[in-house]
């Protein structure tokens, strides 16, 4: 029998369920986990420099990698600023679990220091927070932990540690070849559940298949796809299932939405008649206006989590199940069903209005608009490249703008949104998969929250880029279809020597040991993306490219899918498409 200290024993359990790499900021009420921990041959730990950055760097690797991310901290406020990154997991599904230091239990309640009651603090935003009181039960939290994590609809762990629970002498029996992960079933859909959503598939004249994030989670891309080439059913991904499928793809029916999507998206779901949700949620910001949304077409609603279908609206059917077995169910019942289709008349819409409702990009303007900038990364990075983005106007122009072609390509903290989050999560996506060319996204705004991370890639050489799109405006409350005033915004710009848009990123970049080039013509952004890309390889350090954008860029939205023109200026077309007119 192998004995060993509790604390070894836990170490043991997270290598045995496959962690590599961990997150954290050491601290006296963590340190017996961090003794052990630094025994292990196979856990990379990443000191960060703000817990909250800790929770999104794990979370970015989650994302990229399927894996559970892993963060830990002391006592205090290290587990309430871990609060915002769990909140983000819980609200996006991404597995991961956060460990605290906790105040020995004998003085929990004896105003002990830096003790706060996480558990409860964490509760809302967790699929379970606990705090371990007896040194024996913590192996098999750990592997509850994990499995919790993992099971169904994926999310965050909180798992609690006091001080003299970690210090105990006691020695377990501990083999991790006969104590393994626990396991768990994913749903199976009902047959008969499956077999009626083939058969009004095959009943609409116009039927769509919306994948969320559930899709990307499930690693059911390729599923997806192939039932909707064997159908012919037009794919419309929500924002978060970016990536589900190829965005060049003849079926790719473009994002449904009020903010992050497409005219030609919305104006074809306004002419479909049913809607086959798989791993999506309905949210907020990609309904508007339920009764327009709604309209007179029929809802089919597959979900892992029997608590999601009908939180928003009563679906025609719905169905609980992992989304890669519905989506075979579904291919296999289309198999024994009918022939493989031909693209009919609403395919041939859906090329229809892809290659005429489409937005300019191809302008020439100082500032540079967004919208160009959106142009050349789409021109110069390919489709392997992961990008990061966050929250706000850029995340907006992304939605609309951005090209997308591979699952776990294209990351966002869709629900929560939370300022600062890309810079983190660039280095969790590039330790999770540093084959890869990480590239985030990012507003001068939320650049500024937790740009101390940028330090800790410095410090291990982890290298990705950052594209900035730098209007210094706050630009998305200002937004002319909010019937605010907006006075009491900071106006975030300033007239210096290096930069009339703000502080002088480059130099904060550069400060820490990473490298910046500041763009101001749209000509010169291709040569500094080559620049970046190039040094930050070399250098293995991450370069930012800051591009100073127009302030008062309009992203044209609506409140509701149906206002598709009311924020499109005719001179914002495609001058192909003025050309086309001049030939009719």
């Amino acid at each position: 029998m192998a004995r060993m200290g509790v604390m070894d024993a836990v170490v043991k359990v997270l290598e045995d369920e496959g962690v590599e790499v961990a997150f954290g900021v050491p601290g006296a009420a963590i340190l017996p986990l961090y003794k052990a921990l630094s025994k292990s041959r196979q856990i990379r730990h990443y000191s960060v420099r703000h817990e909250e950055g800790g929770t999104h760097a794990a979370d970015g690797y989650a994302r990229v990698t399927g894996k559970v991310g892993v963060n830990i901290g002391t006592s205090g406020p290290a587990g309430t600023n871990m609060i915002t990154g769990l909140y983000t997991a819980m609200a996006d599904s991404i597995p991961m679990i956060c460990i605290t230091g906790q105040a020995p239990t004998g003085v929990l309640h004896k105003e002990a220091f830096q003790a706060v009651d996480i558990v409860e603090i964490a509760r809302p935003v967790t699929k379970w927070a606990v705090q371990v009181k007896e040194p024996a039960q913590l192996v098999w939290t750990f592997r509850e932990a994990f499995r919790v994590a993992r099971e169904g609809r994926p999310g965050p762990v909180l798992i609690d540690l006091p001080l003299d629970v970690q210090k105990s002498s006691l020695e377990v029996d501990f083999d991790p070849r006969r104590d393994g992960p626990l396991g768990f079933e994913r749903p199976e859909p009902s047959p008969e559940a499956i077999r009626e959503v083939i058969e009004m598939i095959l009943a609409a004249e116009r039927p769509v298949l919306m994948p969320g994030g559930g899709v990307i989670l499930a690693d059911a891309s390729e599923e997806l796809v192939e039932l909707a080439e064997y159908l012919q059913i037009p794919v419309s991904p929500t924002y978060m299932g970016k990536g589900a499928i190829p965005e060049d793809h003849p079926l790719y029916m473009g994002i449904v939405g009020i903010q992050t999507s497409q005219r030609y998206a919305n104006a074809l779901f306004l002419e479909s008649d049913l809607v086959v949700g798989i791993g999506n949620r309905w949210a907020e910001r990609h309904t508007g206006d339920l009764d327009v949304y709604r309209g007179d077409r029929r809802f089919v609603h597959i979900d892992i989590d029997p608590r999601q279908i009908g939180r928003v609206f009563p679906p025609d059917l719905g169905v609980v199940s992992d989304a890669k077995l519905a989506l075979r169910a579904m291919l296999e019942t289309a198999w024994a069903t009918t022939p493989p289709r031909e693209p009919g008349a609403w395919v041939e819409r859906v090329g229809e209005l892809r290659s005429t409702l489409l937005r300019k990009t191809d302008f020439d303007d100082v500032p540079v608009k967004p919208q160009r900038v959106y142009r050349e990364l789409n021109e110069f990075f390919d489709e392997d490249t992961v990008f990061v983005t966050a929250i706000g106007l850029y995340q907006i122009f992304s939605g609309q703008f951005q090209k997308t072609y591979k699952p776990r390509h294209y990351l966002c903290c869709g629900q929560a949104g939370p300022l600062g989050w890309e810079v983190p999560a660039c280095l969790g996506a590039k330790l999770g998969r540093p084959e890869k060319l990480v590239v985030g996204v990012v507003g001068d705004y939320s650049f500024q929250f937790l740009v101390e991370e940028v330090a800790v890639a410095v410090q291990y050489r982890v290298p990705y880029v950052l594209v900035m799109i730098n209007n210094a405006y706050m630009g998305l409350i200002r937004q002319g279809e909010l019937p605010y005033e907006m006075n009491f915004a900071v106006d975030l710009g300033y007239e210096g020597p290096e930069s009339e848009y703000g502080m002088d990123h480059v130099g904060m970049m550069e400060a820490m040991g990473a490298l910046g080039r500041r763009v101001r013509r749209p000509e010169e952004i291709k040569g500094a993306l080559e620049w970046a890309v190039r040094a930050s390889e070399e250098r293995r350090v991450p370069a930012l490219v800051e591009i100073m954008c127009e302030r008062e860029t309009n992203a044209a939205m609506g409140l509701s899918i149906d206002r598709i023109n009311e924020y499109e200026p005719v001179e914002d077309r495609l001058p192909a498409l003025e050309a086309a007119a001049e030939g009719s």
